[in-house]
């Protein structure tokens, strides 16, 4: 008998092709949907800085080098907290943003506390000198804030109200007249002394 041969038939039908799909693998449309609302983002709050701060003056420094003439900024500025503490600081750099920097560091660095009654009066006339300008501060109970130049911008800083203050010198350098209101703010005392023993 011969032996019987047996013959497997393969299915050759292949199946149809899928059509390309349109949507892009990274689209919209691909992504699965998503639950809720998109969390809102917590906005963050300024913070107010410590102290406020005035530019009282700025200057360009002119200097002449071997490679030719080099240019800096001066800066002067006034800090405080408007509670009684103040101070005046100068930096200079190559850059304006630097230089008001540097000041703002050095008047935080030269700080001081200024002595105060509780409605933030003076209580007694004070008078100073620094180098060419000279400064004399009083109280002026109902009358508010009476000054110019730079030692208006060291008292409102300082947060003195009903003050009078007067400017005894022909100097016009802002500086120098800041320095010397707060030589004269650092003068106060609870205890007042006599104007001869202020004025040196």
């Amino acid at each position: 008998m011969e032996p019987e041969i047996k013959t497997t038939s393969q299915d050759t039908t292949t199946a149809p092709a899928e059509a390309p799909s349109s949507v892009r693998p990274n689209s919209r449309d691909s992504r699965p949907p998503r639950g809720g609302r998109r969390p809102q983002r917590e906005t963050k709050e300024r913070v107010k800085p410590e102290f406020d701060t005035k530019i009282i003056a700025i200057r360009r420094v002119t200097r002449v080098a071997s490679g030719g003439r080099r240019f800096t900024f001066s800066v002067a500025v006034v800090s405080g907290d408007r509670k009684g503490k103040v101070g005046v600081g100068l930096g200079k750099a190559g850059d304006t943003s630097l230089a008001i920097d540097k000041a703002t560091r050095d008047a935080k660095k030269h700080m001081i506390k200024v002595t105060l009654s509780p409605a933030m009066v003076i209580p007694h006339m004070v008078e100073a000198k620094y180098s060419s300008a000279r400064v004399m501060i009083m109280p002026a109970k109902g009358r508010g804030v009476v000054a110019g130049s730079a030692v208006r911008n060291v008292i409102e800083l300082a947060g003195i109200k009903d003050v009078c203050a007067k400017l005894l010198s022909g100097s016009k350098n802002k500086l120098n007249i800041a320095r010397a209101t707060v030589t004269a703010l650092k003068k106060l005392s609870k205890h007042p002394r006599t104007l001869k023993e202020d004025v040196k």
